[in-house]
């Protein structure tokens, strides 16, 4: 039995709901046998995460990296393709905008420097996802295996050029300077106080933005139809007149760009330098969140409140119960992945068969 046998609202709702009670049915049960109680440690989560609103707000600062994270990987799957390189490509934006804020920030105003870092981060993330596209169209090599070594020889490039050339004289830490004032994204807690001092800023309303364009251009544009007819059946898109090397071209690069906007959450509104490791496994969370928000801005939304929530409430939580270590959180995703993905269609045969039996 599988997805397309099931009605939308079974599909869209039902299993990744099933699936995600699953996963945290099975962390209970992990949370139990560590010795504590899962109700217990469920609500210090939510209130951490949630109900509080300093901690609301911190949870939706990390929501929206992985909304572009999520985004990045959605908009790959649209074409058929599985982009595992979104944190190679958020390394590269990263490195993108620090470039554009180390040159100018000292003679640009916030207007016209604040765009120019952001541009600088889509292009830098676009050009790093174009050749594990361009092999894949022109030369077959598999985009998962390209991109999975992409994220390793980015990683040893950023950790080269931070090391020899953007390390301030003097300093030990493994970092650029401190980006002038005028580099900072604005917060929102300004027009929010409710929030607190929390990073919070600007970037969660670009993602929201991006979530829009992501869902009109992919559902309601011509190049959006060519895109998710090159992932359903390439060979029937190539007869329809769509070039299907073209497609898994732009494809990859926006996204490269998308995955590259995610640095600009951490990297411009919070801490304000290019540090080594600022991806933080977001590129990879982002595959979570597509995977379980179904590719759907909706879903990819409501998904990366999920995992920022699991990220903010798991921090309090790993601190008032000892007994449950903070790589938990790391084996709850992983929980999620696996039964959002690889297991997505579980319970798939018995919702079919209880549609069945009442239709009769």
């Amino acid at each position: 039995m599988n997805q397309a046998d099931l009605p939308r609202w079974a599909t869209a709702f039902a299993l990744p709901l099933l699936n995600l009670l699953s996963a945290l049915l099975v962390a209970a049960g992990v949370i139990y046998l560590l010795g504590e109680s899962p109700v217990e440690s469920l609500g210090i989560l939510l209130n951490a995460a949630v109900f509080n609103p300093e901690g609301l707000g911190y949870t939706l600062f990390y929501a929206a990296t992985f909304i572009f994270t999520g985004l990045s990987v959605s908009i790959a799957m649209q074409a058929g393709l599985f982009n595992i390189g979104s944190e190679g490509q958020m390394y590269l934006g990263g490195l993108g905008l620090t470039l554009v804020l180390l040159a100018f920030d000292a003679s640009l105003p916030a207007w016209l420097l604040i765009p120019l870092a952001i541009a600088g981060s889509a292009i830098f993330g676009a050009a790093w996802a174009f050749l594990p596209g361009y092999l894949q169209a022109k030369r077959g090599s598999h985009v998962v295996v390209t991109t999975i070594m992409f994220n390793f020889i980015a990683a040893s490039l950023m950790n080269y050029i931070i090391v020899s050339f953007l390390i301030p004289a003097g300093e030990q830490n493994t970092a650029s300077r401190v980006f002038a004032d005028s580099a900072w994204l604005p917060k929102l807690n300004g027009m929010l106080p409710v929030l607190g001092e929390t990073p919070l800023n600007i970037s969660f309303i670009m993602a929201l933005l991006a979530l829009v364009i992501y869902g009109v251009a992919v559902w309601r544009t011509t190049w959006g139809y060519q895109l998710r007819a090159t992932g359903l059946n390439q060979h029937a898109a190539h007869y329809a007149g769509i070039s299907i090397s073209k497609t898994i071209i732009i494809a990859m690069m926006i996204s490269g760009a998308l995955a590259g906007l995610a640095s600009v959450n951490s990297v411009m509104g919070s801490t304000h330098y290019l540090g080594l490791n600022f991806p933080a496994g977001a590129g990879f969370i982002g595959i979570a969140v597509a995977l379980m928000g179904r590719q759907h801005p909706i879903g990819i939304l409501l998904s990366s409140i999920l995992f920022g929530a699991l990220i903010q409430g798991g921090f309090d939580l790993s601190l008032e119960k000892p007994n449950i270590p903070t790589e938990t959180f790391i084996f709850i995703q992983g929980l999620i992945i696996l039964f959002c993905g690889a297991m997505e269609n579980l319970y798939a045969p018995a919702i079919s068969a209880l549609l069945k039996r009442k239709e009769k």
